[in-house]
């Protein structure tokens, strides 16, 4: 479980009052014009999408996806200042995909967005699975439920793998209670919150069926498609840079091959799985530096080798 911190509130230190779509300056007259380009520049959204653009690695449909839900909402707040009054449009979403394509990271910025758009007044990420929500005897599941809530009022609520929240088969399981406690907030307070339910496709899809109720109230279900090879190597480079790595030449079709072959057997979990390969290399790598005899220098420190993928079980 974790909460992302930092977006609180705006600059000068005043909470956005997000009780309806928001409307920033004076109200305009019917024959008054706007520059949407500044609103935007205004707005600093496009910050948040370089972000995106910048630590993520392909989802082009996703971006677009959350790039056209920013459009409307700067729009809307325009549209707000003519005193049209379209209603806050719902927010809420179902993020769907494997392991590892990048859900939770899209929350975080989908979060600071909405703050900059002051559509939430905090802009905070509060990521939780089943256990975080449900108690396990009588009377445990209302109050760990409302505790999540409380912490995630005023940003986004992100919560993975939420099938996990409805167990048809146990007739005396508590999920059903944190759903409908769920369901009631995500109506009466959507102005102050938005969830995001995360999980497998197909899983998300029976999840829905079983539950209409939560199905009627999300509004917008993006789909993150598993990375092909060549995004998975861009991926391994970038995790190499930030911790001051890279591959010796002989080592780069080496690593092509590892995930190749990673990507086809059981348990893929796409950027994750790239992380947890880099991270073994790593290892591999300083145990064979302080095997060696002699002085090293940066490049020692800073080169992968064929050698510190090949131990991996991948290639036995």
């Amino acid at each position: 479980m974790s909460e992302r911190p930092g977006f609180g509130m705006r600059q000068n230190g005043s909470p956005v009052d997000s009780s309806q779509a928001p409307a920033t300056g004076e109200p305009l007259p019917p024959g008054a014009r706007v520059d949407l380009a500044k609103e935007r520049a205004d707005s600093q959204v496009d910050d948040v999408l370089d972000a995106l653009d910048r630590e993520l690695v392909g989802l082009a449909p996703v971006k677009t996806r959350i790039r056209e839900i920013a459009a409307l909402l700067l729009v809307d707040r325009v549209r707000a200042r003519f005193g049209i009054d379209s209603g806050r449009p719902s927010l809420h979403m179902c993020f769907t995909g494997s392991p590892g394509t990048g859900k939770t990271s899209v929350a975080l910025r989908l979060a600071e967005l909405l703050h900059r758009l002051g559509y939430i007044r905090r802009g905070h990420l509060v990521s939780v699975t089943r256990d975080d929500l449900v108690g396990q005897y009588v009377g445990h599941t209302a109050p760990k439920t409302k505790e999540v809530l409380k912490r995630a009022m005023g940003g986004v609520l992100f919560i993975d793998e939420a099938y996990y929240l409805y167990r048809a088969e146990n007739e005396r399981d508590y999920g059903q209670e944190a759903i409908e406690i769920l369901l009631q907030v995500m109506e009466n307070q959507r102005d102050d919150l938005v969830v995001v339910l995360a999980g497998y496709k197909d899983r998300m899809d029976s999840f829905f069926a079983s539950n209409p109720g939560m199905s009627s109230r999300i509004a917008h279900h993006i789909d993150f498609p598993d990375y092909e090879p060549d995004e998975l190597e861009a991926i391994g480079r970038l995790m190499m840079d930030r911790e001051g790595y890279g591959l010796a030449p002989e080592a780069e079709p080496v690593f092509r091959d590892y995930l190749t072959r990673r990507r086809a057997q059981p348990r893929f979990a796409n950027a994750r799985s790239v992380r947890n390969a880099i991270e073994r290399a790593r290892l591999r790598h300083a145990n064979r530096l302080l095997a060696r005899e002699g002085d090293v220098g940066r490049e020692d420190l800073t080169t992968l080798h064929p050698e510190d993928f090949l131990a991996s079980r991948v290639f036995r």
